[in-house]
């Protein structure tokens, strides 16, 4: 359940001091081969981080050998400055992975970096460079859960899947409890997969399941200046699986690990989903469910139990989906509790007391759905984002 369990991957983490307190705090990842394929899907946010902007130059060349990562530090807003600093971090991966192991002779350009933590501060390399020293003395294929712990923030635990083909599987782990928003969720995340595929397959897998995973949590509505997405293939399995096959167990593993950044969202008590049903098109059912899924309205009465769906129609009605606001279903758990635009059930039959809460809205235009997955907005939200991080 990691990022080493395709075959042709290690991993480690260890705790290099970014972090108070001595939790692990600097990820490795290596793909150690035969193959080094690599796709990026990174944040739409105008305000990039070092090292957004430092990856997105080495996933261009379609080739990835390590992925360096950071807790404690986002390395966002920090200018020119903090740009040297992610090129001296994959500078010296690349020399601790070389030392390593001659045969490998890794340069900058085959290292891509990742960091996660508090916005405009530089990282204190003189801990962050002998962590990463550790970090490659620590590599293992048992590696990939210690890796997860390491790339944690505000989560409260870590986050690792797998999905499996006929005969290669896709391991992730993914960190994010606050900011989470499409394009793409508060996030980082490292995909591997032993699977044989070039670049541009691995880039059209990873889009599609992007799509339809990560780029449908919404939280807070906040985007994050650090997130990125990126999916390793090894070839190791020796199998090249058809697209369709590539992109279904990519999607698997992106839906298992945002499913998971959902229900660790800061702060929530219930994990929400939002079903839009009857819609003209998909990004109108898009649109609605997203409306739904960013009002505080909306999220504070489920918060307190109250399955108000007044709050929930008047989200709908400030969309430029189509739809007769007198044709509109709501349900809640189940209960139709309003029918043609106005009250229908009792809301008092609709059940709040789980976690777990589904909201059925059901536009009667045509045929196209989507599912957007929120959370609740509860008091300990405040609490938990007294300090702005990614």
């Amino acid at each position: 359940m990691s990022v080493t369990a395709p075959r042709g991957f290690r991993a480690a983490g260890v705790a290099a001091g970014l972090k108070t307190g001595g939790a692990s705090d600097v990820a490795l990842v290596v793909n150690d081969g035969p193959d080094a394929g690599v796709a990026g899907v990174f944040t739409a946010n105008r305000v990039k981080a070092a090292p957004v902007l430092w990856t997105q130059q080495v996933v261009h060349g379609g080739v990835v050998r390590a992925v360096v990562l950071n807790s404690g530090g986002a390395n966002a807003c920090t200018g020119p400055g903090g740009f040297q600093d992610t090129h001296a971090t994959a500078e010296h991966t690349a020399a601790a992975l070389t030392a390593a192991n001659p045969r490998l002779m890794l340069g900058a350009g085959d290292v891509a970096v990742c960091s996660t933590g508090l916005i405009g501060e530089r990282l204190p390399m003189d801990r962050l460079l002998p962590g990463v020293r550790a970090a490659v003395r620590s590599l293992g294929r048992d590696g990939g859960p210690a890796a997860a712990q390491a790339i944690m923030t505000t989560d409260t635990r870590p986050k690792n899947a797998v999905a499996h083909g006929s005969g290669w599987s896709v391991g992730g782990m993914a960190k994010g409890a606050g900011m989470l928003a499409p394009a793409l969720a508060t996030m980082l995340c490292v995909l591997t997969t032993d699977a044989v595929a070039g670049p541009d397959a691995l880039d059209a897998a990873l889009r599609e399941a992007c799509r339809v995973t990560f780029d449908r949590i919404d939280s807070d509505g906040c985007m994050s200046t650090n997130d990125t997405v990126l999916l390793l293939a090894s070839g190791a399995s020796g199998i090249e699986p058809s697209a369709a096959e590539l992109t279904a167990a990519v999607t698997a593993a992106c839906h298992d690990l945002a499913q998971q950044l959902i229900a660790d969202a800061e702060g929530a008590t219930k994990q929400i989903a939002i079903d839009v049903v009857g819609a003209a098109s998909e990004s109108d059912a898009v649109e609605v469910g997203r409306s739904v899924a960013r009002n505080n309205l909306v999220k504070t009465a489920l918060f307190g139990n109250d399955p108000n769906w007044g709050r929930i129609l008047a989200a709908v009605g400030t969309t430029a989906a189509r739809f007769e606001p007198d044709a509109v279903d709501v349900a809640v758990n189940g209960v139709w509790v309003c029918r043609g635009g106005a009250a229908a059930e009792d809301r008092s039959k609709v059940d709040l007391s789980g976690r777990d809460v589904t909201i059925r809205i059901d536009l009667r235009t045509g045929g196209a759905e989507a599912t957007i997955w929120t959370n609740d907005l509860s008091h300990a939200y405040v609490h938990e984002n007294s300090a702005y991080s990614t």
